[in-house]
Parts: structure tokens; C-alpha cells; sequence
């Protein structure tokens, strides 16, 4: 029997969390607009899209820097979270198909989950949908010195995960989380976030594209491993 090829072979997947298991990054864009306007902020045109991707340090000196909210921005991030804890408390927006898809791929790999959400968001959703013992590896931004698209939060999932990042597949659907893993050296399955849709640039970096989790199969993890290896042309 052939060896499978290097550039092939699949040992782990890692999933993004906010847009991609759940449909948040309204609720984070909607969260963060409050606060700005409790405490003296002044939204800008480019923020929502600047702050995707960016780990909870990030964005929240972001909006103390260029947004001109009050307070430190270790109090700004802990409102926002504040307020997202709670909404997901009253109802979870779980996507379709994640719950399927999460099930299914972790009876072939090791799973692992890196998100720019905050640790206890991360903690909290799995929990509320069932999944937190299909997840080997959880990374927060925050744990690693930079957010997305820096390949950091991904380099690390790998790491705790065990295997080498070359062999990770990474469920994105930003263009931020897509040149993250891409930076990391994973074969990269999109999954386009309808409300903030990654750019064009970014997407075709993806060896996959997806409408929904309810298409993420093994075989389409595996398809997308060919796809990496393919010559180019």
C-alpha cells in the first residue's frame, strides 16, 4: 500500500468558535457598542471589522485607544463578557449542524478549539452545548502573545493538542481566523460568516469552502487535505 502523503494526512482539527459554532459576532459587535456608549465611546465606521479577530487585550485597548471608552481595559473587556454571559444563559446561538459536526469529527481526531473569545465565554458555550468533552485542547487569544490573524492561538492549540500544526485542519469563517491558520501551516476549511463575510483575498486561501457545518464532513476534512497537496496549475 502507497504511503499517504505528508501534506495529506490529518491528525487534528481545530475549530474557531464565534461564527463558526455559534452566531456571535453580532452579539459581540452589539455588546461592545453598548459599552462604548455607557462610557463615553464614539463608535467608528471601521471598528467592527478592526476588532474581528483580535483577542480580548486587544480589542478592549482598542476601544480605550481609538474608541474613547472610559475605564481600563481590563474593565471593559469584563463588561462585555458580562453581557454576553447572559444572553447565552437565556438562549445559546448555537449554528446549525455544529453540534453534528463536532460529534462526528471527534470520533476520528483529536478536536481542539482556538477562539479570540475570552476563557470563561469559551468554557460557558461548551458547557451550555454539551460538547466540552469532545474538545481535547481549548486556547483563548488571550493565553497567547497575539490575536488573530498572528498564527499564534492556532500554533498553540496544535501544541496542546500534541501534534504538528502542519497536520491541523482549521474550521474558519473570518478572514482574520483564515490567514491565522493559514500563517500556522493548516489546511484551512471556510465557512464564510454571512454577516461579516471574510474578503475575497482571504477566502481563496482556503483549500475548502462550506455553506454550513451540516456540509463539514470526515470526507471533506480529508478532501480538503488533497487539495493542499495538489500541484499547483
Amino acid at each position: 500500500m502507497a504511503a499517504i502523503p505528508f501534506s495529506m494526512r490529518i491528525a487534528a482539527v481545530i475549530f474557531d468558535l464565534d461564527g463558526v459554532l455559534i452566531d456571535s459576532e453580532g452579539l459581540w459587535d452589539a455588546a461592545r457598542r453598548h459599552v462604548a456608549s455607557e462610557h463615553g465611546g464614539r463608535w467608528t465606521e471601521d471598528a467592527t471589522q478592526a476588532m474581528i479577530g483580535m483577542s480580548s487585550t486587544e480589542w478592549s485597548a482598542y476601544m480605550h485607544d481609538h474608541l474613547g471608552v472610559h475605564g481600563p481595559p481590563q474593565r471593559i473587556s469584563d463588561e462585555v463578557v458580562s453581557r454576553l454571559q447572559a444572553l447565552y444563559r437565556q438562549k445559546l446561538p448555537l449554528l446549525p449542524g455544529a453540534r453534528e459536526a463536532v460529534i462526528a469529527l471527534s470520533g476520528r481526531w483529536p478536536l481542539g478549539l482556538a477562539s479570540s473569545a475570552n476563557r470563561p465565554i469559551i468554557e460557558l458555550v461548551l458547557d451550555l452545548a454539551g460538547l466540552s468533552d469532545r474538545f481535547v485542547a481549548t486556547v483563548s487569544s488571550e493565553e497567547v502573545p497575539r490575536g488573530k490573524p498572528a498564527p499564534d492561538v492556532y500554533l498553540e492549540a496544535a501544541r496542546r493538542l500534541g501534534v504538528e500544526s502542519e497536520l491541523s485542519a482549521a474550521v474558519e469563517d473570518s478572514a482574520n481566523g483564515i490567514r491565522s491558520a493559514v500563517a500556522a501551516g493548516m489546511t484551512v476549511i471556510a465557512v464564510p460568516n454571512r454577516e461579516f463575510p471574510p474578503s475575497a483575498d482571504a477566502l481563496v486561501l482556503a483549500q475548502e469552502v462550506i455553506g454550513s457545518l451540516s456540509e463539514l464532513t470526515i470526507a471533506r476534512v480529508r478532501d480538503a487535505a488533497k487539495q493542499r497537496s495538489a500541484p499547483a496549475g
